[in-house]
């Protein structure tokens, strides 16, 4: 009999048409991340509600995804790599949705202001963040290239290379965002006690963005490795 099942006709096709299809939705998610912030910028507190009910409605669609592969992913026939593997993959893909969801809901549980000494520093801070991340979703759309060549040859290496420079990505991204806590610590004078708690939980799930980004290019390269 065949299925309508949408997911299971594309992990017939390949396991990692779920994974790509999924990456791309968490793309959306990440696409909205600049426009929030300078939403947040001009004091536009409809805006930013407006991008954050967006940005939930696709984090919705993601965990669909998710847990349609998580359903449909056989657990008896081969896959080119191991299926726990494929699992953490996917599920790291979706902590990087997670984590602008949950960004977005600070800014609407309180009406921020943004420091003018964090200002610039904040926004290379997103940018950084975004090029980690496009970079993460560059190698997912590599995947496809890799199954051809069973995971070796030099396209492996070409892949490897793209993952090396994603790392080096997230380490800015380290970098900004230690130097914007310690830009905050010496404003907190300045700043009430609840902003401060909320600035450095914004910084800390933005730097979570490119921590997740990181470890999906780590996956790849473990899935290179076996």
């Amino acid at each position: 009999m065949k299925t309508t099942n949408p997911l299971a006709r594309l992990l017939r096709q390949s396991p990692f048409k779920p994974l790509q299809e999924h990456m791309r939705v968490v793309a959306k998610c990440v696409a909205e991340f600049m426009p929030l912030f300078e939403a947040l910028f001009e004091r536009d507190q409809n805006r930013v509600k407006e991008i954050a009910e967006k940005i939930d409605k696709i984090e919705s669609e993601a965990d669909a995804i998710k847990n349609g592969l998580r359903l449909n992913l056989p657990k008896t026939i081969f896959l080119p790599v191991a299926r726990p593997d494929l699992l953490v993959l996917i599920s790291e893909q979706d902590s990087i949705a997670d984590s602008v969801e949950n960004i977005a809901g600070i800014l609407t549980v309180r009406e921020m202001e943004v420091p003018e000494a964090m200002r610039a520093l904040l926004m290379e801070l997103i940018q950084a963040t975004i090029d980690t991340f496009n970079k993460a979703l560059k190698v997912i759309e590599e995947l496809d290239e890799l199954l051809e060549v069973g995971f070796r040859g030099k396209y492996s290496s070409i892949v490897t290379d793209m993952v090396v420079d994603l790392k080096q990505t997230e380490e800015i991204t380290d970098d900004l965002a230690k130097e914007l806590d310690r830009i905050l610590f010496s404003l907190e004078d300045q700043l009430k006690p609840v902003s401060v708690i909320l600035w450095y939980k914004l910084i800390k799930e933005i730097g979570e963005v490119a921590n997740h980004s990181e470890n999906v290019g780590d996956r790849i390269l473990s899935f290179l490795a076996q």
